[in-house]
């Protein structure tokens, strides 16, 4: 939905109220997490400026293949981490334009990528605006993907948004079909990895044993548009939804990952305007519009055995804090690669660090010690990127133990 239509956003629950409604929840394992996670930091104000064994895929139907089974013409999936023993992974979302502010964030986060050696991309939804391709070769792949990410020559981990998904409304999320365009499109693309509507990726450790990080793709569309869904398979309890759900609860279980990481275009959590799931846009019709059943899905799957959940949908950089309502994961709202937000923040939901004005993106770094994510803004004039805040997560008690932030 296009920005000048939105309806105030109605008040999401405060961590207080949560509380309140579950007293319990503070306490045990839950509780514990959570306080691990939100222990004391060091924060300090940063200076300088940055200028502009095989990987496995599982898809739904729970098939693996190795990575370097993939086509000569694809850029291949990382099979180790770097030299300094981790992976690092581009973040961006809400991308798609093919407008200047689009280029600049893309150039900055070249130089970004060639100093911390980043072999993986992840696109967070809004890949296609205003409404979605028209068909798996449309023009606009090139001009507002492939031309403004030039240079940044690595997979790209792509998820659906609800513009990705539209019809006659732009923004609605109301046509699925779009959206097996981008899949299809995927097939000759040597960036855009999206082998199915939602799907994981695991990255092995350097030490060939289990996984170090795996990633896991939804489709949040038919349990977030904006209007009902029409057909019957992907309306809000439809098959589609119930197979994903299904795969997901699955695919976490067995998942032997040090890091579990969900990738969805609309977050559980946000302190921008589009609001939180379950408030989405003020709007409270039916059982799409404000994204009730997609609050359900990240509460009763994902939360307490994820890490961390990336999203786009809000065109801000948000690392929130985890919580108890979020069983210890932390939500992290980064869709800022093209537009920018409208300067302040709407709610009030935990936050180690948030930026509502400007455009941005940020790296994730993983590694069997520890999970670090940098946020950079990025100046659209000189193309040129800031490193605003870093938080850096121990992998023996996954607390974050440092801070740095630029006030």
């Amino acid at each position: 939905m296009c920005d000048d239509e939105l309806i105030p956003p109605s008040a999401d629950m405060t961590e207080e109220q949560w509380l309140r409604a579950d007293p319990a929840l503070a306490e045990g394992p839950v509780g514990e997490r959570v306080r691990a996670m939100r222990a004391p930091r060091r924060r300090a104000v940063l200076g300088g400026v940055v200028a502009g064994a095989a990987a496995l895929t599982v898809l739904p139907g729970g098939g693996t293949r190795a990575a370097a089974a993939a086509r000569d013409a694809k850029f291949p999936l990382p099979t180790a981490p770097n030299r300094s023993g981790e992976y690092a992974v581009l973040l961006t979302g809400d991308a798609g334009t093919g407008e200047e502010a689009q280029h600049a964030v893309a150039a900055a986060a070249r130089e970004v990528c060639r100093a911390e050696k980043v072999s993986l991309a992840v696109g967070l939804g809004d890949n296609i605006y205003e409404n979605g391709p028209e068909s798996d070769h449309d023009s606009e792949f090139r001009t507002k993907f492939e031309d403004p990410n030039s240079g940044l020559d690595m997979p790209w981990l792509m998820v659906l948004g609800n513009h990705d998904c539209s019809g006659l409304i732009p923004g609605s999320g109301g046509d699925p079909s779009r959206g097996d365009r981008e899949v299809s499109y995927a097939k000759g693309s040597p960036r855009w990895y999206m082998p199915s509507r939602y799907y994981n990726v695991a990255l092995p450790a350097a030490d060939g044993d289990d996984p170090l990080v795996e990633f896991f793709a939804l489709d949040t569309n038919p349990v977030s548009s904006y209007v009902a869904q029409l057909d019957p398979r992907y309306r809000w309890n439809g098959p589609y939804m119930r197979e994903q759900r299904g795969w997901l609860d699955g695919a976490l279980t067995a998942s032997r990952a040090r890091w579990k990481i969900v990738l969805g275009h609309h977050p559980y959590l946000n302190n921008g305007k589009h609001g939180s799931a379950g408030s989405y846009d003020g709007f409270v019709i039916g059982h799409y519009t404000s994204g009730i059943h997609l609050k359900e899905l990240y509460e009763e799957v994902v939360c307490g055995r994820a890490d961390l959940i990336l999203s786009g949908h809000d065109h801000t950089l948000q690392i929130l804090e985890p919580t108890t309502r979020t069983g210890g994961t932390r939500q992290i709202v980064c869709g800022a690669a093209a537009k920018a937000g409208d300067g302040r923040a709407h709610f009030g939901h935990p936050a180690t660090w948030q930026n509502f004005s400007d455009h941005g993106f940020m790296v994730l770094k993983v590694s069997g010690r520890a999970m670090t994510v940098d946020a950079y803004t990025v100046d659209v004039a000189t193309r040129t990127a800031r490193l605003a805040h870093s938080v850096r997560t121990a992998a023996g008690t996954r607390r974050p133990e440092a801070a740095l932030s630029r006030g």
